[in-house]
């Protein structure tokens, strides 16, 4: 059974995520600002994380920026704000996915299961090899010569989806439809966003912008 921690202050939401996740077979615990939610965190093992921006006493972002010095566990941020900018600020902190109230309980059930699918690695076996990177698709880890990368789920994701098809331009719709798989309402941006967040773990020219197309990786390998 997998494990969530929701971090929301209004008891009505609260209740509605809480009886709709423990009905669709989850784990839930959940927490009403952002120093039970630490808390929380802190003392329990969680494979997903529902993390409203405006909770008291440390924000959203707040609790985000804590818990990416921890642990890379997926998080959705669950939010009436709507704003670009704090949607590009949710992903600069490495969040998953970033969903705005009102939302479709269905939907982000369907959200939770592919992120959770995509972070367990179910169906992945091999590895690669790029450069100097080594893939183990099985524990979804990368190797930097040796040094191993602290990436989200969706930043593995897309390193997969380039290198497993080196010199392939990719488009953002493609991207949003392989990573997401789901329809997808929203800023293409999101991608730029997490792609911006990998080259910089990453630290290295592996992601070429093919302008006005898409992204690849390059096609040398060694």
């Amino acid at each position: 059974m997998k494990n969530i921690l929701i971090a929301e202050d209004e008891p009505d939401i609260q209740e509605l995520l809480c009886v709709y996740l423990r009905n669709a077979g989850y784990s839930v615990s959940a927490a009403g600002d952002g120093v039970a939610a630490l808390t929380l965190f802190r003392e329990h093992p969680f494979d997903l994380v529902l993390l409203d921006i405006m909770i008291p006493k440390i924000d959203g972002f707040g609790v985000c920026e804590m818990i990416r010095k921890e642990s890379q566990v997926p998080i959705l941020m669950l939010t009436a704000l709507d704003a670009e900018e704090e949607q590009l600020r949710g992903f600069g902190l490495d969040i998953d996915d970033y969903i705005t109230k009102p939302f479709s309980m269905p939907v982000l059930l369907e959200k939770i299961r592919v992120t959770l699918r995509r972070s367990s690695g179910m169906d992945e076996k091999n590895k690669l090899r790029y450069r100097d990177l080594t893939v183990d698709t099985e524990a979804r880890e990368v190797f930097a010569d040796g040094t191993l990368l602290e990436l989200t789920a969706t930043e593995y994701d897309l390193l997969y989806t380039f290198i497993s098809a080196p010199g392939r331009v990719f488009t953002r719709e493609i991207l949003l439809e392989r990573l997401w798989g789901y329809d997808f309402f929203g800023d293409e941006r999101v991608v730029d966003s997490h792609i911006k967040n990998l080259r910089r773990k990453l630290n290295r020219d592996y992601i070429e912008t093919v302008r006005g197309v898409g992204y690849r990786a390059a096609k040398e390998t060694r």
